[in-house]
């Protein structure tokens, strides 16, 4: 019985961001980029609007799945999750958070079965909501902030130099998230928490 209610919620993919042109391709954004990247891969259109989320249902090998990135600012993130774990009748573990890192260097990715906050507000208010840490989340690399303040670091918007790598990384996010609906989270975390810069070529 366990099994079959765990089959029948769907996996739950949310990108984490600020709503609003002002916010568009910031750092804070890449779990958007991530969103819309598989919205586009597997033809699920990211438009039915709610209060605190816009959202998209589809399958992908033959699984129920939902696209989300909530309308909500990310220090607020735990109202969209909310929301949709109680529309789709999910739990923690049938969520994948997707969203940004400055621990990690431009580039990686870093996907975990659980975890503390480690000082994201988005992280902090969906812990918070859901009143628990075991949820699967998928961090992408924007690295550090050097000489300016993290505020402004997550709010800015990479230079031209950098926007190979974070197309790369953000791509590479979207095939562990695929790897992930396939093969499970062990095998994904396996083959996707490597430094993309120390794998041999194919």
């Amino acid at each position: 019985m366990e099994e079959t209610q765990q089959r029948a919620a769907p996996l739950i993919v949310v990108g984490l961001g600020n709503p609003g042109t002002r916010y568009r391709d910031t750092r804070h954004n890449v779990g958007f980029g991530c969103v819309d990247l598989l919205a586009e891969r597997w033809g699920i259109a990211v438009k039915d609007r709610r209060r605190t989320t816009v959202l998209g249902q589809g399958y992908r090998d033959g699984k129920a799945v939902v696209l989300a990135k909530p309308r909500t600012f990310m220090n607020l993130s735990g109202e969209s999750v909310g929301y949709l774990l109680a529309r789709f009748g999910g739990r923690a573990a049938d969520l994948i958070i997707v969203y940004d890192e400055m621990a990690l260097p431009l580039g990686r990715i870093r996907l975990r079965a659980r975890g503390s906050d480690a000082g994201h507000n988005g992280i902090k208010d969906i812990i918070r909501t859901v009143r628990t840490i075991d949820f699967p989340r998928l961090r992408i690399g924007i690295g550090g902030p050097g000489m300016s303040g993290s505020v402004d670091h997550v709010l800015g918007r990479f230079s031209d130099e950098e926007q190979p790598a974070v197309k790369a990384s953000i791509e590479r996010a979207a095939d562990a998230v695929e790897c992930l609906l396939t093969d499970g989270i062990n095998i994904a975390m396996n083959r996707y928490n490597t430094d993309p810069q120390a794998e041999p070529s194919a």
